[in-house]
């Protein structure tokens, strides 16, 4: 059995989002009035996109606003269902009133409703804004203790000394803080693990997986690239047709899906290893699931449902 074979994308966002949700909580609990968290969306459209806004007026309180009409740009308007979800939720709608003046939604509540304000902003993040992962999120201040977006994944012609020393892991749990490590140095903060142990990568429009094995042996880099396959048979054809085209990475059909996977060798763990592991399989995933996509009749991770 492969040892992604197991791998729910919908339970691993859930968690993600219950991660996040903790993480907020606990930024939000220990805000003063010396810095403000702006939350915004990722687009490659130039209307403004939404976001939400945290800040503490008075000490011990915190205010959280989201972008309302107002000020989301044309394609991002809220429809008025939309509209009614937000307040149903709990959120207050944008008011003229002195006291509490704003253009946008809003709520403020003790700092002992951590929880809550952080439970209010992820519903309007994932369920009105219609974010679907929490690497797709592009915080600014305090983003080390949430997820900021990694920066560009390149190519290097040539690796440090400390990347290309060997490391002998002596268990899945040394193996784990050895690639938490690194990950970290790439991508500026700590990864954050759903509760089977994957870190999710976000590459462009897409997102990379990574699991270590329970024996400590090896990392996986994989991507569910297709999802709801139709024909089993032909997507078969496909796929051994890539495969021996292909270079480092393999192709495979496991239900009604397809991965796309990377196996590393992790006794010794190299450094240099992991981060050719995760250029390689971006450039793969994000330039292959479209395409791959179409011909198999299927559906992207985060693609529309297809017509069969």
């Amino acid at each position: 059995m492969a040892v992604y074979e197991d791998f729910d994308i919908d339970r691993s966002t859930a968690q993600a989002w219950a991660e996040f949700q903790a993480r907020l909580s606990e930024v939000i609990s220990v805000m003063d009035d010396s810095v403000d968290l702006r939350i915004g969306t990722e687009s490659e459209s130039a209307d403004v996109a939404p976001y939400l806004t945290f800040s503490s007026p008075v000490r011990h309180r915190v205010r959280c606003e989201a972008a309302s009409n107002a000020v989301l740009g044309e394609d991002f308007q809220l429809s008025p269902g939309q509209l009614a979800i937000m307040e149903a939720y709990g959120w207050n709608p944008p008011t003229a009133r002195s006291d509490v003046a704003s253009v946008n939604f809003w709520v403020e509540d003790s700092q002992e409703q951590s929880d809550r304000l952080a439970e209010l902003a992820v519903r309007a993040l994932r369920d009105v804004y219609g974010v679907q992962h929490p690497v797709f999120l592009a915080p600014d201040q305090l983003a080390e203790v949430l997820q900021p977006k990694p920066g560009p994944i390149t190519a290097t012609a040539e690796f440090a000394v400390d990347d290309v020393r060997a490391t002998v892991p002596g268990s899945q749990e040394h193996l784990n803080d050895l690639v938490d490590e690194e990950l970290t140095e790439m991508f500026g903060h700590r990864p954050i693990r759903d509760a089977e142990g994957d870190i999710a990568i976000r590459v462009g429009s897409t997102m990379l997986f990574l699991r270590t094995a329970a024996d400590g042996r090896e990392i996986v880099v994989f991507a569910a690239v297709v999802h709801d396959v139709a024909g089993r048979s032909r997507a078969t054809e496909i796929l051994n047709d890539l495969n021996v085209d292909v270079r480092w990475v393999k192709f495979q059909l496991i239900r009604d899906r397809v991965f796309v996977t990377l196996s590393l060798p992790a006794r010794p763990f190299v450094p240099a290893h992991l981060h050719q592991a995760v250029r390689i399989m971006s450039e793969v995933a994000d330039g292959i699931d479209d395409e791959l996509a179409g011909k198999l009749n299927g559906r992207t991770t985060f693609g529309e449902e297809p017509e069969h």
